[in-house]
């Protein structure tokens, strides 16, 4: 099982440690809801080292990323990243993951950590169609990179402190690379997966003890706190943003899970993998859709729930749920046939057996 650089910290600060995606992560340290609350709040910080990085090279490189993504990446300029996903082939999704622009020959994908090998593996397999080696133009720096997300609504306040220019005014979905407690050659972005505002800065393993006690040090006085994945999964979910192998996978295609948005046909953007499939299926219509839904009874959906109407028939499946920390209800995402997916549908969620009534709302379910 693989460490981060920030392991010994977590382990010291007596987090419960638990495999995920190959790595030896921290699910939480004081209780999932008073970390998630201190993220709405204030501050908090998690370590997210286990993502992928691919380095994209070279005079082909937009091609290549316009080709395996969805989304338009010629709209990038250098200091401006991009949510978007790889097509599989089949109408399904790869992964989702953000789009960094560096140059115009230079980008920066970052990937969900239990798909780096498979996430290679495809785009290592399309590579050379565009003159890109593996290895070289296309570089894997996955085991070379760590990473901490500081967010929260005092997180650039807190990181102002550190930053050696100013990042307090900065875009949501913009970057620089400036130094970070004393580390020259850091990747500062204004993203995250909390909808709670604060930054994800990138340096290498090397820097990344220094990185987190800078950080630890600029937050004391607002009560900076360590978080764990546990609350980073209830913080993404209050915000409605899809979870892959939960809400999206290679038997879901973009349109369905609501991600139209990042997938684009313009003549800019050009071919791309199911491009024809995916027109075919925009003009078509879809079967089913990906909705939010809220309880109205009480209640906690789960993934691999069953979604009912009145009659208790089967209507698709819960993909995302769990209790609500800021709103103190049961919400949850799934998928059901696209008759029952206007908002303020009710629908059903079977919990053992028990059919407790839901509406469909729209997301996000929290709002700042």
């Amino acid at each position: 099982m693989k460490t981060t650089p920030f392991t010994t910290f977590h382990i010291d600060l007596g987090a419960r440690m638990a495999p995920f995606a190959g790595y030896n992560m921290p699910i939480e340290y004081t209780g999932i809801n008073e970390e998630h609350l201190c993220v709405r709040q204030g501050v908090g910080v998690f370590d997210v080292s286990h993502m992928g990085e691919f380095w994209v090279k070279g005079p082909n490189a937009l091609a290549f990323v316009q080709y395996t993504t969805s989304n338009d990446a010629s709209l990038l300029i250098p200091g401006k990243v991009q949510y978007s996903c790889f097509p599989n082939g089949r109408g399904g999704i790869v992964d989702d993951l953000l789009v960094y622009c560096m140059d115009d020959q230079t980008y920066l994908l970052v990937v969900n950590a239990a798909n780096i090998q498979k996430d290679w593996d495809h785009l290592a397999a399309i590579a050379p169609r565009f003159h890109i080696n593996p290895g070289k133009e296309l570089y894997n720096a996955s085991d070379e990179i760590c990473q901490l997300a500081i967010q929260g609504p005092l997180a650039l306040k807190v990181m102002q402190k550190i930053c050696d220019q100013p990042i307090e005014s900065m875009e949501y979905y913009t970057f620089v690379k400036c130094g970070v407690a004393g580390i020259g050659d850091a990747i500062f972005s204004t993203t995250g997966y909390t909808g709670a505002g604060g930054c994800e800065v990138y340096v290498a393993n090397k820097d990344g003890a220094q990185l987190w006690s800078a950080v630890f040090e600029a937050g004391a006085e607002l009560g900076i706190r360590p978080i764990g994945l546990g609350a980073r999964d209830t913080l993404r979910l209050e915000m409605g943003f899809c979870l892959y192998g939960n809400d999206i996978d290679d038997t879901t295609s973009p349109l369905e899970a609501g991600l139209g948005w990042i997938t684009k046909f313009s003549d800019a953007k050009g071919d791309f993998i199911d491009k024809a499939s995916l027109l075919a299926l925009k003009a078509e219509g879809i079967n089913r859709k990906l909705i939010g839904f809220e309880m109205m009874d009480r209640g906690i959906p789960r993934h691999g729930y069953e979604l009912c109407d009145s009659e208790g028939r089967g209507i698709g499946v819960v993909t995302s749920g769990t209790m609500s920390p800021c709103l103190k209800i049961g919400v949850g995402m799934g998928y059901v046939q696209t008759a029952f997916s206007k908002l303020d549908t009710e629908v059903f969620v079977n919990v053992r057996g028990k059919l407790l009534k839901a509406k469909t709302v729209k997301m996000p379910f929290y709002k700042r």
